[in-house]
């Protein structure tokens, strides 16, 4: 029978660990990345910033084994985030907390005929919009030390088995069939990142892998972990790909439940490569779909514990809140398709990518979003590049997204409709 190989979610398609597994070891790693990033468009016009994470997130980590013999290794990995610019864990888009006009359009027509003076209505508005911003719009707003990846496992004879923060199986396989493989704001998720197409990682998972021969699999269960509702926050997830010589196919999955165990967000990844001429095509399509959006939850007590704050009756405030929480789910539902084609070349120390985004949203709101544009990538040894990026991003419709990095968010343009070019020199070092 033909030996199986097998490996951990950091293999997938982002991290190599192959070579840290070879021995038993604690390796250290990471990637130092940033530079200057230009982006047009924006409330205050355009934005010049230092910024970390250009082609990929900066981060150190730590990953190791042990050989158990007989088949068996223990492994580990632990993965912290830094910017570059400031030493912090944490950052928000040059948007700051601006929200997509949708959102704020879509709740008032959904509280049209709530009775409520108009001043309070709109103050309610306005506080919540705030609340929201400030604690979703951003990259790892908690401060988490190990917000990137967090897991231990033990790779055997049959599988590899692991557990703790890791990245999705759809967000793995839209990475291994973006031409950029999700580096800088050419990457396809780009223009569907406000709010997320994708849980890029989650929590509180239990991981198998394998592989072998040409193939690689994982499934995924998330615990919620919502105390009395054992689906509350459920995750469940899957990925399968192909590769041969010259080209390679794969599909992914991800379903989870928000916090009252509705189904909310659910992907479906199809993609596939080709080597055509002296570079590689890519090319991929997802399905993004969201109907009882996750992190709503705290809205309506919220929403009703101001409303008696200005002088609502007590009597009426629940009433009101529940009003506010299912007029911002449904502001912040999602039904789209997102499409790529893309084209990299390498030749020496030159690395080329172009690509072609289209996010198209089914909503009545129609956010429709496009982008095209290059990356170059120069290396000055197997360890340090130099990059330069050039993205420019159409929005239609309701579309208002505004492009951002590797390793941060570029929030939302001035209003609806606002394009946006983002031009991006930088560093990486691989240590």
């Amino acid at each position: 029978m033909k030996k199986l190989t097998f490996v951990a979610t950091a293999v997938l398609g982002l991290l190599s660990t192959t070579a840290a597994m070879a021995q038993s070891t604690v390796t250290l790693y990471g990637v130092a990345d940033g530079g200057i990033n230009y982006v047009s468009g924006l409330k205050n016009g355009s934005s010049t910033a230092i910024a970390s994470g250009i082609m990929e997130g900066s981060r150190w980590g730590m990953r190791g084994n042990e050989d158990l013999g007989g088949g068996y290794k223990a492994i580990f990995t632990l993965e912290s985030r830094f910017e570059l610019d400031t030493g912090s864990m944490s950052n928000r888009p040059a948007s700051g907390t601006q929200l997509p006009d949708r959102i704020a359009s879509t709740v008032a027509a959904s509280l049209t005929n709530l009775a409520i003076p108009p001043a309070l209505k709109a103050g309610l508005i306005a506080g919540t919009n705030t609340n929201l911003a400030n604690s979703a719009f951003g990259v790892n707003l908690a401060g988490n030390l190990f917000d990137r990846q967090a897991f231990t496992g033990l790779i055997t004879p049959f599988g590899a088995f692991t557990l703790g923060r890791q990245y999705t199986p759809a967000y793995l396989t839209t990475a291994a069939f973006d031409a950029s493989q999700t580096q800088s704001s050419l990457a396809a998720g780009q223009v569907a990142s406000l709010p997320a197409a994708f849980d890029i990682r989650l929590s509180n998972t239990l991981q198998y892998g394998i592989k072998t021969g040409g193939i690689t699999a994982t499934l995924m269960y998330g615990a919620g972990e919502v105390a009395g509702n054992s689906s509350a926050g459920r995750f469940l997830g899957g990925m399968v790909m192909y590769k041969a010589d010259g080209f390679s196919v794969g599909f992914g999955h991800n379903e989870k439940k928000n916090e009252f165990g509705q189904k909310s967000l659910t992907n479906n990844v199809l993609g596939a490569t080709v080597d055509v001429g002296p570079g590689t095509l890519y090319g991929q399509y997802a399905t993004i779909k969201d109907n009882n959006p996750s992190g709503l939850g705290s809205i309506s007590g919220g929403v009703a514990a101001s409303a008696i704050a200005n002088g609502l009756p007590s009597a009426l405030a629940p009433a009101v809140g529940t009003a506010y929480q299912n007029a911002y789910n449904a502001a912040f539902r999602q039904d789209a398709n997102l499409m790529h084609v893309g084209y990299k070349v390498t030749s020496g120390v030159h690395t080329v990518v172009v690509a072609y985004n289209r996010l198209n949203d089914k909503r009545a709101v129609n956010a429709d979003t496009d982008s095209y544009g290059a990356t170059y990538t120069y290396a000055l040894s197997k360890r340090t590049n130099l990059n330069a990026v050039l993205t420019r991003f159409n929005n239609k419709g309701a579309g208002q997204a505004a492009p951002g990095g590797n390793g941060f968010l570029g929030g939302v343009t001035s209003s609806a409709g606002t394009d946006s070019t983002n031009v991006a020199f930088g560093i990486r070092h691989y240590f």
